[in-house]
């Protein structure tokens, strides 16, 4: 299959979104496939284009190209990215967020494997413009994903349909600027509390306040990112993850960090957190996760494969954290070594991802 992998784009988890994509890249590769990688947002360079492609700019020998497309992708590092700089230097391109040369190759691709995080990857806007192009890609469709970025209206459907989530409220961007300036911010009702901004990713935008000046801090830091404000009750205990894959939950995966919570360092920095797969858990508290997460994955409308975070406190009540609809694929994410206590190493769960998704056009192509 020819099959474009897009990593990279505007969020704050650009950097983790290449390592993701250049590790999908490398697994498709080893498969068979005609594979590219590209930046969603700088796109290729046109130079580089001309030099395979020709003057006539036959974009189809680019997947046939003999050139290693990973070959630049450098390590995570410790904080997020310079977005401002990136797209200060970014290529002139005349499809607005896409880059020079994206959605021609991705028009000529049997599939598109998001390796896209965070915001303009996994809220539903790349998404939705595939679907009007008619372009096919990995993971859930537009609507879902909108839906799971978004922690308020995710939440609000997790209490709908009975998922135990943490209590919360939130303070509304409208509001966020006032009840700053004036001191008149909701307070939680104890601490320590959690303040995240709603539709951030990889733990970026999340502060766990132990009292109220922390709180007041954490609320104006959230406050940059211009989004719903999230005050979560703080659920003291044991972390988990738990992939879905076309419905199917994964084995469980624990989570603990070394010190502090499972922030950005500590998701992307190798030996910074022990992570224990299948989690130690009594057979019965497994199989209730598992099906909790298939669940939320159901609520939510997701298809083709998604992770779910959870929380379990000292009394062994569980609590869905949250959706990620297009998880990490780096070398310490936790999908894939849950696939592999399952059996299937890293390319198979690539290609399976691909399969899936493709099932899903074909059966609509026959509806």
């Amino acid at each position: 299959m020819k099959i474009v992998v897009l990593a990279g784009g505007t969020s704050t988890e650009r950097d983790v979104s290449f390592v993701s994509g250049s590790m999908v890249y490398k697994a498709l590769k080893s498969k068979g496939h005609e594979v590219i990688l590209a930046d969603v947002f700088c796109g290729l360079d046109p130079e580089l284009v001309e030099s395979i492609a020709g003057q006539d700019y036959d974009l189809s020998g680019l997947f046939y190209a003999d050139r290693d497309w990973a070959a630049e992708v450098k390590k995570i590092g410790e904080e997020c990215p310079d977005l401002e700089s990136v797209i200060k230097n970014r290529p002139p391109s005349e499809d607005g967020y896409f880059g020079p040369f994206v959605l021609e190759i991705c028009r000529l691709a049997d599939m598109v494997f998001l390796g896209l995080h965070g915001e303009n990857g996994e809220n539903g806007k790349v998404q939705a413009a595939f679907d009007l192009l008619g372009i096919r890609y990995t993971g859930t469709d537009y609507a879902s994903s909108a839906i799971a970025m978004n922690k308020t209206l995710s939440k609000s459907i997790f209490k709908v349909k009975g998922i135990p989530t943490p209590e919360y409220f939130i303070i509304q961007p409208i509001r966020q600027e006032e009840e700053i300036k004036s001191g008149s911010i909701r307070k939680p009702l104890k601490y320590p509390c959690v303040v995240k901004t709603a539709c951030g990713g990889s733990s970026v935008g999340v502060y766990i306040a132990k009292d109220e000046a922390e709180y007041l801090d954490a609320v104006r830091k959230a406050a940059v990112f211009k989004a719903d404000i999230l005050i979560e009750e703080y659920i003291k205990g044991r972390e988990f993850s738990v992939g879905v894959v076309d419905g199917e939950a994964y084995p469980i995966i624990e989570i603990a960090p070394i010190s502090g919570f499972y922030d950005y360092k500590n998701k992307y920095q190798a030996g910074s957190t022990v992570e224990t797969c299948p989690a130690r858990l009594p057979w019965e508290i497994t199989a209730a996760i598992q099906k909790t997460a298939e669940d939320a994955y159901a609520a939510l409308g997701m298809s083709g494969y998604g992770r779910m975070d959870f929380m379990m406190d000292e009394n062994n009540r569980f609590y869905c954290l949250e959706a990620n609809t297009l998880p990490g694929m780096t070398p310490t994410s936790l999908l894939p070594q849950e696939a592999a206590a399952r059996g299937e190493d890293f390319a198979q769960l690539c290609e399976k991802i691909v399969h899936v998704s493709l099932r899903r056009y074909l059966q609509e192509e026959f509806l």
